[in-house]
């Protein structure tokens, strides 16, 4: 049986993996630690992809090559529109888009349409395992900047962001690849700011309470992927 990769981004997210599943034994690679454990009766694979749209691109590549999953999963973190989404509340991501591109010599949305990427979610029938919200992922190099949640929204219909669900999608897209993107808001930007800018232990407790509920969410999910066709994930192409 083929594993399946589950893609850790952030240093925190990855600490608390640890904490919750306390592996025996980790491995080192020159782009991140990993694990391998069972969960629900699947072999796993958990890979720390590190920060960013440079890692997170390299490290599902990485996995890709070495692993030869059946499917990605990234559980992890993200930053909630504040008025639209809940703090904790967690997001099945059906598309996102990297936003953070300026193109000035030509189309800037066309620029920005070459990396948005729709993920064929049609396997998960209703009920889905666990209570998410379906919906957009803004991703940048960058946390949100509270002057433009709400031209976020407006555009893309998004009310969640994050560092690295673009790229991770975007990757396992061009290898037809299933791909599935949960993540949990540990904090709420807004007009005013950010209530983790400047309080980062309010970042990592949240952190601790995502991750908790994303891992033991994980078997129900797993149960989804089990024995499923290829996966059908395109990139936008408007």
């Amino acid at each position: 049986m083929k594993p399946i990769v589950v893609l850790i981004s952030a240093g925190s997210e990855w600490r608390e993996t640890c904490r919750i599943l306390n592996p025996a034994e980790q491995q080192s690679s020159p782009l991140g630690e990993w694990f391998e454990t069972t969960i629900a009766g699947r072999p796993l694979i958990f890979f720390r992809g590190g920060v960013g749209k440079i890692s997170a691109a390299a490290t599902t590549q990485h996995a890709i090559d070495r692993w030869q999953p059946q499917a990605l999963i990234n559980l992890g973190t993200c930053g909630g529109f504040a008025g639209r989404v809940n703090r904790l509340e967690v997001t099945l991501v059906e598309k996102t888009v990297v936003y953070d591109i300026i193109e000035q010599m030509s189309d800037a949305d066309a620029a920005i349409a070459r990396y948005t990427t729709t993920l064929d979610l049609s396997w998960l029938k209703d009920p889905l395992p666990t209570p998410v919200r379906r919906g957009v992922m803004v991703s940048a190099d960058r946390d949100l900047i509270a002057g433009e949640v709400e031209e976020l929204h407006r555009r893309y219909g998004a009310v969640v962001g994050d560092w690295e669900s673009g790229a991770i999608a975007w990757v396992a897209a061009r290898h037809g690849l299933r791909c599935l993107i949960l993540r949990g808001v540990t904090d709420l930007v807004g007009p005013q700011g950010g209530e983790a800018y400047g309080w980062l232990e309010t970042y990592h407790r949240n952190t601790a309470l995502v991750m908790q509920t994303l891992l033991e969410a994980l078997p129900a999910w797993l149960e989804r992927l089990a024995e499923l066709p290829v996966d059908k994930s395109r990139v936008d192409d408007v």
